[in-house]
């Protein structure tokens, strides 16, 4: 029976809380290159987390550059089953103010610059992304972010952008017409390639500003900003001890993640190479490996 480990993917500063024990960085090798860093290893409360800095300690790599799936198979090694993905976003909603955490269900992915598939040569696979988001991991956020008396909407759209640069204000008029909620560039291909690795993935996206479209963003201060990035991010930091003491009391068995590899590759096992295969281990090791 697989143990369910969690795993944090978000910005540096995220780890530095109250009461972690056993504090160790290691470094992990992928066949698809160096993970943005390395994996903290980390206890709290007597289970054993991960923490991965998306951009590096230090915020050194841009949202294109990002080798996401280099991240996601560092964390399947690590053992990680679950993911919470932490972000900074700007709100195409009024309703949606500075501070206000949104706990993603459904992504528009605008991306079209990264490597999106763990599934590129030779082996085939077609996983579902229509809820790309894990319902049990979104119930431990929704439930800390409560008991913590964090402002937050349940459900939303998310918008994931190319960057590095922001919307126009044309992109921005448009987004909001499609009904979407936040807008940010690092979720995608991060959700889709969790998926591919049959790990439970959520995202609890924080508000920074309003996108471009509202009347008051040329008026937004950068102080005021980094203000709401430091408040959100002691705020994501209470959030984050306390899913750790529940997720795995929310977890799902009929999550999309679980087993999810079982249907979706295609590819005649016959024309499979070794060498793919191998390459492929950590991440689909358990159907193309199995006896």
């Amino acid at each position: 029976m697989t143990k369910n480990k969690l795993g944090i993917i978000g910005g540096s500063g995220l780890y530095e809380i109250e009461g972690l024990e056993n504090l160790k960085w290691k470094t992990i090798e992928t066949p698809w290159g160096n993970p943005s860093d390395q994996i903290l290893n980390f206890n709290y409360k007597g289970k054993k987390v991960c923490f991965l800095p998306r951009h590096a300690r230090g915020h050194k790599i841009s949202p294109t550059n990002i080798n996401f799936r280099a991240n996601i198979d560092a964390l399947k090694q690590s053992g990680v089953t679950d993911i919470v993905s932490i972000s900074a976003v700007g709100s195409l909603k009024e309703n949606l103010n500075p501070g206000t955490f949104v706990l993603v269900d459904q992504f528009i992915d605008r991306t079209f610059a990264r490597d999106k598939t763990f599934f590129d040569q030779e082996i085939v696979a077609h996983v579902s992304m229509a809820h790309p988001t894990s319902i049990g991991l979104a119930d431990a956020c929704e439930n800390s972010l409560k008991k913590l008396n964090i402002k937050y909407q349940r459900d939303g759209i998310y918008i994931v952008m190319e960057g590095p640069q922001f919307s126009t204000l044309a992109e921005s008029n448009l987004y909001r017409s499609w009904n979407a909620d936040v807008i940010g560039m690092t979720n995608m291909p991060e959700a889709k390639l969790a998926r591919e690795a049959e790990i439970r993935y959520t995202t609890v996206a924080m508000v920074t500003d309003f996108d471009c479209w509202h009347p008051d963003h040329e008026n937004v201060e950068v102080q005021m900003i980094i203000k709401t990035l430091m408040s959100n991010a002691e705020k994501a930091k209470g959030m984050i001890k306390l899913v750790i003491e529940n997720f795995e009391q929310n977890i799902k068995k009929n999550d999309p993640a679980n087993n999810c590899l079982d249907t979706a590759i295609i590819t005649n096992p016959k024309l499979m190479t070794t060498k793919t295969k191998n390459k492929l281990k950590n991440i689909a090791g358990r159907v193309l490996f199995k006896k």
